[in-house]
């Protein structure tokens, strides 16, 4: 296999890769829901526990001093890693999910009135929809949708006459975590700011699989989760320009979030702790950190050239399983495949498939309205992260045409 970098090597650092199931070898292909994460990564928490740990911000003692220090740079490493323009525009939360939550609650409050307009699309994960709707029942703004072509891409057409002088903000997912379609965020970005809108962008999918830099998106929010690039569950970040998050209100209150409190009145604290409320996952913080560090020292674009080589190789073998339908055919696409065949469940097949110790993911992928789009009740899914190989792919091609043919 032609890589950019030692894959055999590069496999070490992930014990879980090693393992079996069902007596078979693992073939990990659920990237898109998680990430596996390396030997340093788990070190780091296991180290920050037993020798650093204590609260941030709020203490003299040395530990939590340490602590602190281990938290902020982790703030400096994302905001590196996005090329923000400065960590007041880095706010920790519990993942993507989350950020979106924040953004809807607190954009919302500011910013948004009874048919004031956002627009989403209909390729969009439950996240990137459901707190949009939260807002629509509490606010009474208005939810538009952009369709989306056969092909898995935007309808640039139909999304043009979707904005009106209403249209407030566009949220839009940089790559579909079901059918893998890249859009092209700094055309929309463009596109949205010619109509005098904001642009949030879920890069959820995108973060893991290529360079992302907001400066050169031109987008206002983006977020990401740490748990699809390696970096352990429950800490993500909502990226937002400095001058609107200055005027948003909080999310959330309580403590670390404020400079003074009484009875009569509260002052908020300074950016990105006025969106901070509580003792924040400070090991979690230090911990992606490790994360993106490790993918920076094999370098974005080398994890990007490999897994655009195993997605090519992917629709090629599995192309040729008869009976099979690919979903999405979008000119521009990461590591994401999604297929079912004709005549068999798409959950019948993934069980039987973890038999064979393959692990890929079955149901509606959290994106039931592009489920109906296709017209299924949902599809099989294998997504790719920089520690597969073409053997595993080979591995799930055969066990698609051996299941097949038991069927």
């Amino acid at each position: 296999m032609n890589t950019p970098y030692d894959i055999n090597a590069l496999r070490e650092d992930f014990p879980i890769l090693s393992r079996q199931v069902y007596d078979r070898p693992l073939v990990y292909l659920d990237n898109a829901a998680t990430t596996q994460k390396p030997r340093c990564v788990v070190d780091a928490i296991s180290r920050e526990y037993y020798s650093v740990n204590a609260n941030v911000h709020r203490g003299i003692h040395y530990l939590s001093q340490e602590a602190t220090r281990l938290h902020e740079e982790a703030r400096e490493t994302m905001r590196s890693f996005l090329n923000a323009a400065s960590t007041a525009e880095i706010v920790f939360t519990r993942g993507t999910t989350e950020s979106i939550n924040l953004l809807a609650t607190s954009y919302g409050e500011t910013f948004l009135k009874e048919g004031d307009e956002v627009i989403v699309s209909e390729s969009e994960h439950h996240s990137n929809i459901v707190p949009w709707q939260l807002l629509r029942d509490r606010k009474g703004i208005v939810l538009k949708v952009i369709p989306i072509t056969d092909a898995g891409e935007l309808d640039f057409d139909a999304f043009e006459k979707l904005f009106s002088d209403r249209t407030r903000l566009v949220s839009l997912a940089h790559v579909s975590n079901v059918l893998g379609t890249v859009n092209p965020i700094r055309r929309i970005a463009d596109m949205v700011h010619a109509h005098g809108a904001h642009l949030m962008v879920d890069a959820a999918q995108s973060v893991p699989h290529r360079p992302v830099d907001v400066a050169a998106l031109d987008c206002d929010f983006l977020a990401f989760s740490g748990h699809k690039v390696y970096g352990p569950t429950g800490i993500g970040v909502l990226y937002g320009r400095e001058a609107l998050l200055e005027k948003m209100v909080p999310y959330q209150g309580g403590g670390e979030m404020i400079s003074r409190v009484s009875f009569a009145h509260t002052t908020y604290e300074r950016l990105p702790y006025k969106f901070e409320a509580g003792t924040p996952d400070y090991v979690g913080t230090h911990a992606l950190a490790v994360a993106l560090d490790y993918v920076n020292g094999i370098g974005m674009q080398n994890i990007q050239k490999h897994e655009q080589m195993l997605t090519a190789y992917a629709l090629e073998k599995l192309s040729a399983v008869p009976g099979i339908t690919i979903y999405g055919h979008a000119a521009e696409r990461e590591g994401v495949v999604a297929f079912n065949i004709e005549g068999i469940h798409h959950m019948d097949m993934g069980t039987l498939l973890d038999r064979l110790g393959i692990a890929i993911r079955t149901g509606h992928h959290c994106a039931q309205p592009l489920m109906q789009h296709f017209g299924v009740e949902g599809m099989m899914r294998a997504s790719f992260a920089l520690y597969n190989t073409t053997e595993e792919i080979d591995a799930l091609a055969a066990g698609l045409n051996r299941l097949r043919q038991m069927f």
